[in-house]
């Protein structure tokens, strides 16, 4: 139960069109942290613009907490100590998140279809369910992909059109691959888009010590170019190779 002595006052857009999602977020937190929390509603567009007037704010919703103005929803939870994330900044949440994804997808399948958890087929599963998802990535905005993608790869440059190839080409061959079908398509592909955008990110990265965004995980991504895309290449080729030895290896 809040504290009497822990009071708070909002001042937050809740229209019949529209509530504003922050200030949800920021009546939230306020409640999380023990306020009691007189919550005012901004009912319509004037309302609202005259109370930004009033305060000389910008945005809503406004806090305030002790009659002193806290400010926004990031304003509130710095307030708090609590984190606040810089939309610029670099990460490997949405290639964690991606590869996590593959890989129980793939223990899934593997499950389901031979009672596994962990075999062959289902590193090979993960490995062309992550080219897919990856792939996909790329696809929901292939021209910021490809605009990216130009600024290392090596091929790219040479021949603008490639970027925009490159995420139907990974699509391609990750599909095969998980079908286990045409793979005198598949290999040759992965080999090639592989061996190419490994070669890429090796130089940009390794020998001239560029600080990139990854492309890899779409054109609006944040992740430094580096280790993650390497291995994405790296990845490929060496499903590719596995697929070109695996008739010999399993016919002994």
């Amino acid at each position: 139960m809040a504290s009497p002595a822990k009071r708070a006052e909002i001042y937050r857009m809740v229209m019949p069109g529209h509530t504003c999602p922050y200030g949800l977020k920021a009546l939230h937190l306020l409640k999380s942290q023990g306020y009691a929390v007189q919550d005012h509603h901004l009912a319509s567009r004037e309302e609202t613009d005259a109370f930004k007037a009033e305060h000389g704010v910008q945005t809503t919703p406004q806090t305030f907490i002790d009659g002193q103005r806290i400010g926004g929803y990031d304003d509130l939870r710095r307030f708090f100590g609590k984190r606040v994330r810089d939309k610029d900044e670099v990460t490997y949440t949405p290639v964690i998140a991606l590869f996590a994804m593959a890989a129980l997808m793939a223990v899934a399948a593997g499950w389901a279809a031979y009672g596994e958890l962990m075999s062959v087929r289902v590193v090979e599963w993960f490995i062309a369910i992550a080219m897919c998802l990856l792939a996909l990535q790329k696809l929901k905005d292939v021209d910021a992909f490809a605009t990216m993608f130009l600024n290392y790869d090596l091929l790219a440059k040479r021949w603008v059109p490639y970027g925009t190839i490159y995420p139907f080409a990974e699509a391609l061959a990750g599909v095969l691959m998980l079908a286990g079908a045409l793979m005198w398509v598949s290999i040759p592909v992965a080999l090639f888009i592989g061996g190419v955008g490994a070669a890429s990110v090796f130089k940009a990265v390794y020998i001239d010590k560029r600080e990139l965004k990854c492309a890899c995980v779409g054109g609006d991504s944040k992740v430094p170019l580096g280790f993650v895309s390497l291995s994405e290449n790296l990845m490929m080729v060496g499903m590719a190779i596995w697929m070109l030895v695996k008739p010999m290896t399993m016919g002994h």
